[in-house]
């Protein structure tokens, strides 16, 4: 059943309660996570490039980015006198707040399986409830949503600025974007398919049979290989960083931002960066399933949980300190050549495969129509993309 089973039975001040206290656990956690992946970052890449890293506020160096936020706190906020004061104000909250409601969705906890009757919730004050903050019937869709509103505080912030570089900064953000939103959409609606739901807590239920059971397995891989490499995009990370390319814009968009703001910056940067691990493990690698241990089914979830999206925060600071920045040209091609195409075909692939499950249909004479269609599109998309190149060629020459 798709809701928080809190409200199924009307709404009193309890429930209010308990939804008011998961709003505030789940910002405090990923206040706390953020802190922890800017450590962890910083100490990882000083390991591979064989130096110290932060050793000196708190114990290895711990309390080094509360030391950055509380420095940034009291320094001057100043505005550029070309700045827009709306926008410019503005835009770092709307970076901040859509991460965090992309979190709101997330199961970071509940037995999914193992135990008798297990629906993925747990009990809070003599509640059932799941054990995230929300659980709308079309939470796919807000996710994406949040996704593509989260590019408007860059776009933003850069425009309002009042200088060149920021510009250039949030130009790049919104082509960017636009480029690998789409194959992050069909690599979802991929998962979408074989789940047959939009809701993330019954995502998550539908692979709580094992790892057999995982998307990553039953969608072919590819979804997520694709998922992967354009949330790095979407997300600005190495080697898709060049909306604040320091060689070539200064700092990018957020240039003329100091103060909070510019910490309002760093915090969404990173609190993104765990919001989309999060959603990897969600919509790929079963949510927070995992085995259960001496009964401890408040806890052994939750473990599993952070435990996967702690090798996603790896993999992403491995991306930062192991490969170069991409030309912007490579950036585009690898968005509309490689990653929107494979994406649609392989969508085009399981759709068809779901449907000839559910029509019984002959499968050599689906899989058989799929090939040619495939093959007509191929050479469609070659041919295109041949002309373009020639067109491209011939204007170079004449000019």
């Amino acid at each position: 059943m798709t809701g928080d089973p809190l409200f199924h039975d009307g709404v009193d001040l309890v429930d209010i309660g308990i939804m008011g206290l998961k709003v505030v656990v789940a910002f405090g956690f990923l206040l706390v996570a953020t802190m922890f992946m800017v450590w962890f970052e910083r100490k990882l890449i000083s390991d591979m490039q064989n130096r110290i890293g932060p050793n000196v506020a708190g114990p290895w160096g711990l309390l080094q980015t509360f030391a950055d936020g509380v420095k940034f706190f009291f320094k001057e906020d100043l505005r550029p006198e070309n700045a827009d004061p709306l926008v410019f104000r503005l835009a770092p909250y709307i970076s901040a707040v859509t991460a965090f409601l992309s979190f709101a969705i997330v199961p970071v906890g509940g037995v999914f399986k193992d135990v008798p009757g297990a629906t993925g919730t747990v009990n809070i004050f003599g509640r059932e409830t799941f054990l995230q903050v929300a659980d709308p019937p079309i939470g796919i869709l807000l996710l994406l949503a949040m996704s593509s509103i989260a590019v408007y505080g860059i776009m933003l912030a850069g425009w309002s600025s009042g200088s060149k570089y920021p510009l250039i900064g949030s130009v790049r953000a919104s082509a960017q974007a636009i480029s690998y939103e789409a194959a992050l959409g069909m690599s979802v609606v991929a998962v979408v398919i074989l789940a047959g739901t939009l809701s993330t807590h019954d995502i998550v239920a539908r692979q709580a049979g094992g790892i057999n059971t995982w998307f990553l397995v039953t969608s072919g891989v590819v979804p997520f290989i694709v998922f992967l490499i354009a949330a790095t995009a979407e997300l600005n990370r190495p080697p898709f960083d060049l909306v604040e390319a320091e060689q070539e814009l200064v700092g990018g968009f957020h240039t003329e931002y100091s103060s909070i703001r510019f910490a309002l910056f760093f915090l969404a940067e990173f609190m993104n960066v765990i919001t989309m691990s999060a959603i990897m493990v969600t919509l790929f690698f079963g949510g927070p399933a995992g085995p259960i241990f001496f009964g401890l089914t408040w806890f052994w979830p939750t473990i599993w949980f952070m435990s996967k999206v702690m090798v996603f925060l790896f993999i992403f600071v491995w991306f930062r300190a192991t490969l170069p920045r991409l030309r912007y040209d490579q950036l585009m091609d690898l968005g509309w050549k490689v990653l929107i195409p494979l994406s649609l075909f392989w969508l085009m692939f399981i759709s068809l495969k779901e449907l000839r499950v559910s029509n019984d249909w002959n499968w050599v004479a689906t899989y058989g129509a799929a090939a040619g269609g495939l093959l007509l599109g191929g050479t469609l998309l070659i041919t295109a993309l041949r002309a373009g190149d020639r067109a491209y060629q011939k204007d170079s020459e004449d000019a």
